[in-house]
């Protein structure tokens, strides 16, 4: 490389901000867990360490009585319904119709498409690897499609994260972005763990469902971030800058 190109390398670099590179980084080494993690499935080389966790979740003996005391597996149940097809659905369209109502168009229909190719993302994972549901415990609540990745895992991750970053950048405080993602990592953990505890998925489902759920929301993000406007212009306060823009 001559000494223009280096020239010219580090110059596009730098127009690039830290957050950005970290992302991109990020999603690279992300790709890169998730690629691996399914050649172990497919091999079979996760299966012992699989079964190890799902049946340490069983009280011995009794494998359709999970530990714990009989509230937990009510709460449980509770939890796993926040990443459904009916919740999730209902979570997007009642953000969608808020941020069209409060003239965000953009965001609103890059929020609604984002969710939308993820959940087709999950669907075709799940068809591509075709892996069976575990076996080795009863299942606590009824399931009917394959195992991995899990789709209530991957899907809430990508729902609850792709709302939680794109709606965030319409908050003018740093506070309340926080609040914002941090309610999306948090609902989307507590899911991911309801499938594992309810017996309908190996761990591994859940950690490929959300390493590849959070690689969509970061992607979805960095998109957003370059093309998509964070806030609608205040009529009337043109080149006022005092809200965050």
């Amino acid at each position: 490389m001559s000494e223009v190109q280096q020239r010219g390398f580090w110059t596009r670099l730098g127009a690039y901000e830290p957050l950005t590179l970290i992302t991109m980084a990020s999603i690279a080494g992300g790709l890169f867990v998730l690629q691996r993690m399914t050649s172990e499935v497919l091999e079979g080389e996760t299966l012992r360490f699989d079964e190890t966790i799902l049946l340490a979740l069983r009280r011995p003996g009794e494998l359709g009585v999970p530990i714990g005391p009989g509230w937990l597996t009510h709460a449980v149940g509770d939890i796993t319904s926040l990443g459904g097809i009916t919740v999730l659905s209902l979570m997007t369209v009642l953000v969608t119709v808020y941020l069209l109502l409060d003239r965000r168009w953009p965001i609103a229909i890059f929020v609604f498409s984002s969710v939308l190719t993820g959940w087709l993302a999950s669907t075709t994972l799940k068809i591509l690897v075709a892996r069976p549901r575990p076996d080795i415990v009863p299942h606590l609540v009824e399931v009917s499609d394959l195992s991995f990745p899990s789709g209530h895992a991957m899907v809430s991750a990508v729902t609850y994260l792709t709302l939680g970053a794109l709606v965030a950048r319409t908050q003018r405080y740093r506070s309340t972005r926080i609040f914002v993602m941090g309610a999306g990592v948090f609902l989307a953990v507590i899911i991911g763990l309801s499938r594992i505890y309810l017996g309908v998925h190996y761990p591994t489902d859940v950690f490929a469902g959300w390493c590849a759920g959070a690689l969509w929301a970061l992607g979805c993000w960095l998109i957003s971030k370059r093309f998509v406007p964070s806030r609608a212009p205040d009529n009337g306060a043109e080149g006022d800058d005092h809200d965050g823009n």
